[in-house]
């Protein structure tokens, strides 16, 4: 993944016809969004800040995969870290991200319920 992939809160949405860097990015993003541990945490923080151990409990996964799976995202740009004493406390960078996340579990919700999507 590219290091350089930071999501901003864009003022309006994207280009009619998103160019070669736009393509190449949202691939990278989807490609974060693909693994299960990821978007469990990103649901996860959806909901608002929490620390690892908050975090290994919401996603099931043991506390090293959380806390690499944190790390990638992190370095993406994806999430935002701050210190609380000696605990790390994760948030989501944007409400782009958790609009994201929400689309693709209702999808997920639609396919496994038969009901047709909606807009």
């Amino acid at each position: 993944m590219s290091a350089r992939m930071h999501l901003s809160a864009a003022p309006h949405a994207h280009p009619r016809t998103p160019g070669e860097e736009q393509f190449t990015l949202a691939a990278e993003l989807l490609a974060l969004l693909g693994d299960r541990t990821r978007l469990a945490l990103l649901h996860a923080l959806a909901g608002g800040e929490a620390d690892v151990s908050t975090l290994t409990g919401a996603c099931g996964a043991a506390r090293p995969a959380v806390s690499q799976h944190l790390a990638r995202l992190r370095l993406a740009g994806l999430v935002t870290t701050r210190k609380e004493g000696r605990r790390v406390v994760y948030a989501l960078r944007d409400g782009h991200l958790r609009r994201m996340v929400d689309e693709a579990l209702s999808v997920a919700d639609h396919r496994l319920s038969g009901r047709p999507a909606h807009d």
